[in-house]
């Protein structure tokens, strides 16, 4: 009998394998057990394909099935904007809970963030400031804030959050050639380019887990954040980090608010890679940011972070039997969107952006704005591309 015959054989007749004293007769031969039996099926395969194919487990299969057939709560599914309304005051709480933001106000109820000047440097053309907020007791969360030299009335704020690399670099500052090269290359710089070229407010925070947040190990180690550490922690006391970063979003704008020349009305928020994930839910969960341009993130969560390896703090358990991530995009609906991507981003497949962006299309075109929802396509791969940026604001801020 051929091995792969033996193999379907087996399948097909399972009690063969229950009993361990009795012959098993196959073909014209008779084994002594079942398991000589499966041991020159292995021989005469040699873990062959044919072996893999029928009994060996395949993690892309079984995960691409997953996603096909998880049931997702907030599938956007509706056809009016009342309908429209409705799933968004639904499925925003939700988020939230999943995000661990309703274990923090719980837990933090009754704080109020403090705030404290480190310095202030004149930049010839902009003022850049050092600051420290406590977001929590034990959190004070440092950020560069940038404002014109000359102030007349109040001005639109830019919230620039950054990805994985250095918070200096989205304040214009960089500590070596490489830094500056990284930098304008990928022109990263854009709490500076907010002011010094839109003439905006900005704040440039670090993302908890980098820079000053890190841990005393991964400064010494000189690693560039602390995202696993953050997430272990987190999620055992209910939070997660995207939630905790998410939070200090919204307390920057508190503080903000209460004591900047700002409008509250024209508060923008947008950062690449990492910062385009805080963007986007911060964007979902906060009603006060008025318009959103997360760059080189938006895409599907099954392309991109189910898919390709990313860092740890991109995970939220569960958020894929609420939605995919142009269904959490719609909740910005109908403030004004852009995703800003890379045509060759192999991180956030540009496939998969398109496809995610028509998705989120049909919520915008729902809400009847369907003209406030763009992405823009840079020619190059995972950075910062102003272009698609700045314009989008200012059509809206300047109106």
């Amino acid at each position: 009998m051929e091995a792969s015959s033996m193999i379907m054989h087996i399948i097909a007749t399972p009690h063969i394998l229950s009993s361990e004293a009795n012959p098993v007769r196959l073909g014209n031969r008779t084994y002594r057990t079942w398991e000589s039996k499966i041991d020159e099926i292995n021989r005469k395969l040699n873990r062959s394909d044919l072996w893999r194919r029928i009994v060996m487990y395949n993690a892309e299969t079984h995960f691409k099935n997953l996603y096909d057939t998880v049931p997702r709560k907030y599938e956007f599914r509706e056809t009016t904007r009342e309908g429209l309304l409705a799933w968004q005051a639904n499925f925003r709480p939700e988020l939230r809970e999943i995000l661990g933001l309703d274990n923090m106000e719980s837990d933090l109820a009754g704080y109020a963030p403090k705030a404290e000047q480190l310095e202030v440097l004149d930049m010839d053309d902009h003022f850049r400031e050092s600051w420290y907020l406590w977001v929590e007791p034990t959190v004070p969360l440092p950020f560069y804030l940038l404002r014109p030299k000359e102030v007349e009335g109040k001005l639109p704020l830019i919230l620039a959050p950054h990805g994985h690399n250095h918070p200096h670099l989205y304040a214009g500052i960089a500590h070596t050639e490489t830094e500056e090269e990284h930098m304008l290359e990928g022109e990263r710089d854009i709490a500076r380019q907010a002011v010094v070229e839109e003439g905006y407010i900005a704040i440039a925070p670090t993302t908890r887990a980098f820079g000053e947040t890190r841990t005393d190990t991964d400064k010494e180690a000189n690693n560039t954040h602390s995202c696993r550490h953050q997430l272990v922690h987190s999620i055992l006391v209910g939070r997660t980090p995207i939630g905790e970063r998410v939070w200090d979003m919204s307390r920057l704008i508190d503080w903000a608010t209460a004591n900047l020349p700002v409008d509250a009305e024209r508060i923008a928020i947008t950062g690449n890679s990492g910062g385009g994930t805080v963007s986007l839910f911060a964007a979902a969960c906060e009603t006060r940011i008025a318009a959103a341009v997360p760059s080189c993130y938006f895409c599907t969560f099954e392309g991109s972070i189910g898919m390709i390896r990313h860092c740890e703090c991109n995970y939220v358990p569960g958020v894929m039997r609420l939605g995919e991530m142009y269904d959490v995009a719609g909740l910005i609906a109908p403030r004004p969107f852009c995703a800003i991507a890379g045509q060759g981003d192999g991180i956030f497949p540009i496939d998969h952006v398109k496809f995610a962006y028509e998705q989120l299309k049909t919520i915008y075109t729902v809400a009847g704005v369907r003209d406030r929802c763009e992405l823009f396509i840079g020619d190059g791969g995972h950075r910062y591309y102003k272009a698609g940026a700045w314009p989008f604001v200012r059509r809206y801020f300047e109106a």
